[in-house]
């Protein structure tokens, strides 16, 4: 598995070379009023990370049934296209899981573990996507691991399995939106970042939903390798997001949904609400797309009363809070 993503990191490598670079821009988006607090809250600048001679970093991407495609597999293409300047991959990926059995992801893909959490080699770069049946042995082997990496990293809705460790008490994280108010509400030692399109806490980083994980593993390569390696990837992978130059680009995302909308969406998992299942608080009424997150609302009104004290201050500053865009319904509106 691994000669074959050796064989796509020389094409993307080739591909990078012959790339139009396009130079470092000044003009990335303005910052919204909620999106400030999670630009000053995440590090904007890289901290560099040292390239070992030789390169090929052991970096183990965590395995479980129905893990979201790109969860990984949009990290992987980031990683895979790492070189050294001396002409060595920086990394060597693998997969690892509770068997070496076949792990059918999500879409009915099977992958197969290089290694179990009882004998992986140590990595230094651990990418843990949104997955469900994490095991006490997947909990254990990342509480064992993650203080000597140089990155664990959580992806979309891998943000629970990382809280679940709980080598994020105290410290900040993001996810997918439509997991935010349970992650808050699950683990209240930790700090949700709403609106972040990644966030770092020492060696600890967790980026927002799906394809937030391509973002911060362009942050990643770029810690390791320069801004400019990181850029010939992103061109190479014809990858034009601005994220992982901005924290902050989720913003659409860092405001609970509008309770007075003609179309309201639900305050946890952000889809179409029924107007017919509601509760008030603070003034507001909200609708529910089910019973069951409304029940986990009123039993978190904690929740709830912190997100909307932090939506006030956004709304007091001099810049009005933007309009969400349309929201459909997605599979991960709901953590794993």
């Amino acid at each position: 598995m691994i000669d074959v993503w050796r064989g796509r990191t020389r094409l993307a490598l080739t591909l990078a070379v012959v790339a139009c670079a396009r130079g470092p821009s000044d003009r990335h988006a303005p910052l919204d009023a909620a999106a400030e607090p999670v630009a000053r809250a995440a590090t904007q600048v890289p901290s560099p990370l040292p390239v070992p001679p030789g390169g090929e970093l052991p970096l183990a991407i965590v395995l479980g049934p129905d893990a979201e495609v790109l969860d990984f597999t949009g990290p992987l293409e980031v990683f895979a296209a790492a070189w050294t300047e001396d002409g060595h991959p920086l990394f060597e990926p693998y997969f690892v899981a509770q068997t070496r059995d076949p792990v059918r992801v999500f879409g009915g893909m099977q992958v197969i573990p290089d290694y179990t959490f009882a004998d992986a080699p140590p990595p230094k770069v651990v990418v843990i996507p949104a997955l469900t049946g994490e095991t006490p042995d997947m909990l254990e082997w990342l509480r064992t691991v993650s203080p000597a990496t140089d990155v664990t990293m959580s992806v979309c809705n891998g943000a629970f399995v990382l809280a679940r460790t709980g080598l994020l008490d105290g410290k900040a994280t993001t996810a997918h939106h439509g997991g935010y108010f349970r992650l808050a509400g699950d683990f209240p030692t930790v700090s949700v970042l709403r609106g972040a399109r990644f966030t770092e806490s020492g060696n600890l980083a967790s980026s927002g939903g799906v394809s937030s994980g391509i973002d911060l593993a362009l942050r990643v390569v770029a810690r390791y390798l320069g801004e400019s390696s990181a850029r010939s990837i992103a061109d190479a992978m014809e990858y034009q997001g601005p994220g992982w130059h901005d924290a902050a680009s989720n913003g659409d995302y860092a405001r609970m949904p509008d309770a007075g909308s003609a179309a309201p969406k639900c305050p946890l998992c952000w889809m179409d609400a029924d107007p017919r299942i509601t509760s008030t608080f603070a003034g507001k009424t909200f609708a529910f797309c089910s019973a069951q997150e409304k029940q986990y609302f009123d039993e978190h009104l904690d929740v709830a009363e912190r997100f909307l004290a932090e939506d006030a201050v956004a709304d007091a500053s001099a810049q009005p809070p933007g309009r969400h865009r349309s929201h459909r319904a997605h599979r991960h509106d709901r953590p794993r």
